[in-house]
């Protein structure tokens, strides 16, 4: 099976982990939380991966860093919202270093590949 440029990228790869991550997670939170911090870090997610897919789709190295950057943006967004889930304790001290362990991760591959895309 064929598979797209953005399929190879290792960041890409790590960002959908990140989201099964974060579904996975967000699957214990309170009820009342489901149209709030829930659905905000699904989206916020999934708008990662999206993002780095989108930017390999563009013509210019600008135009490509533009969307790493919405995509590191978005990674930012997501560590804000775990860092608010650990103060409220809809998430344990373990699982706030796994998730903000992987969203440092992603985070440097992002500004690796932004940083090859405005140089190269």
């Amino acid at each position: 099976m064929y598979q797209h440029s953005f399929e190879k990228l290792n960041v890409w790869q790590d960002s959908i982990d990140l989201v099964e991550l974060i579904y996975n997670t967000v699957g214990t939170f309170p009820e009342d939380e489901k149209f709030g911090l829930v659905s905000q870090m699904k989206r916020c997610s999934v708008s990662i991966s999206s993002n780095l897919a989108e930017g390999t789709s563009r013509i210019t190295n600008k135009d490509k860093a533009r969307f790493s950057t919405i995509a590191f943006s978005s990674t930012m967004e997501l560590l804000c919202q775990i860092i608010l889930c650990q103060r409220l304790g809809f998430i344990n001290e373990e699982k706030y270093l796994i998730l903000r362990a992987k969203i440092l991760k992603v985070s440097n591959q992002i500004n690796a590949l932004k940083n090859y895309q405005l140089n190269a």
